[in-house]
């Protein structure tokens, strides 16, 4: 089907909504990818980047080349993710300090829901779809409990975190962002943005290049010959990622910013959660959570001292589900 101008620019909206996923540490572009309906396209316009490629490109010419590549779609998708991505991480690092309980609880309620659309997919559930789906769920659910390491600064441990990171990207349920952050690599790379430090933005990004054309052909290849099986362990990875979103936190330890030493949270303050502490205190750079465990809002409220915000908490549950059930039904029309 040719593609008029507007399929671009909703591919583009698309890669905004992507992008915006991408920049919360917790939250994945997969996700939203395979929700607006662009996510197997996507995998198997990455997966055919190759040298045959190139020789189209010597023998037939840009536009045969361009074609194969399918570009136009790449490009306007690309766009819209560099776009939010780059603009967003400020906009998510101040809703995350200053509003975490809200912005965790829109998410929350995104992500399942996002479990039921992408759940549906699957034609045939057999016992073999059940256990990958729970291998799924409890693989994600451990990345998500892993402390995080300390920070490098490193600019060519940006390579390797671009090549891992972006693997878990355009994973639905694993958040690249997250995977940065427990690799020790999120601070970095925002403060190479936020400084225009094209040297480390440049390396994260070859990484980036390198992990995603060599993923992208496992997955192409998965969904060829394992189609339910592989969308049952996306939707495990899915639903064991809710264990990061969950709104309400107990800090258990945290990293000196100063010396990269771990230590308790309750030998820096009597409240419950890092994220009050530094709110209370404005000071969000001297210290970063390493552990955290999911609690009930009422013992968040007793450990913290603060209203636990739960009516808003909820409603803004409902405004993520509904904001999937608007992209899944911008995703049912072909573009």
């Amino acid at each position: 089907m040719q593609r008029k101008f507007k399929d671009y620019f909703l591919i583009a909206l698309k890669g905004v909504a992507m992008g915006a996923a991408d920049a919360v540490p917790g939250v994945s572009g997969g996700t939203i990818a395979f929700i607006s309906g662009i996510y197997e396209e996507l995998i198997s316009s990455i997966s055919n980047i190759n040298l045959s490629l190139f020789k189209t490109l010597k023998q037939d010419g840009l536009k045969s080349f361009w074609k194969q590549a399918n570009g136009n779609f790449l490009l306007a998708l690309l766009t819209g993710i560099l776009i939010s991505f780059a603009s967003f991480m400020r906009l998510a690092k101040y809703l995350i300090e200053q509003h975490p309980v809200l912005i965790w609880s829109f998410f929350f309620g995104l992500i399942v829901v996002s479990i039921y659309f992408v759940g549906k997919q699957i034609t045939k559930w057999t016992i073999g779809s059940v256990i990958v789906l729970l291998a799924g769920a409890a693989l994600a659910f451990y990345i998500t409990s892993l402390p995080s390491l300390g920070a490098n600064n490193s600019a060519w441990f940006l390579f390797f975190a671009g090549a891992i990171a972006i693997c878990a990207m355009i994973l639905p349920g694993i958040s690249g962002s997250f995977i940065l952050i427990i690799l020790g690599a999120y601070t970095a790379l925002s403060n190479a943005i936020n400084d225009w430090d094209f040297k480390k933005i440049g390396l994260f990004a070859i990484g980036a290049i390198a992990g995603l054309l060599s993923f992208s052909k496992l997955l192409k290849w998965l969904f060829k010959n394992y189609h339910n099986t592989t969308l049952a362990l996306l939707t495990g990875f899915i639903l064991g990622s809710l264990n990061k979103m969950w709104p309400w936190k107990r800090t258990i330890s945290v990293m000196k910013d100063e010396t990269g030493k771990v230590i308790d949270f309750n030998q820096v303050s009597e409240l419950g959660t890092l994220s009050v502490f530094q709110k209370q205190t404005n000071d969000y750079e001297s210290y970063k959570t390493v552990l955290e465990e999911s609690i009930l809002p009422n013992l968040y409220s007793e450990l913290n001292g603060v209203n636990p915000q739960l009516i808003f908490a909820i409603l803004l549950m409902i405004v993520g589900f509904l904001t999937i059930f608007v992209l899944e039904k911008i995703g049912s029309k072909k573009v």
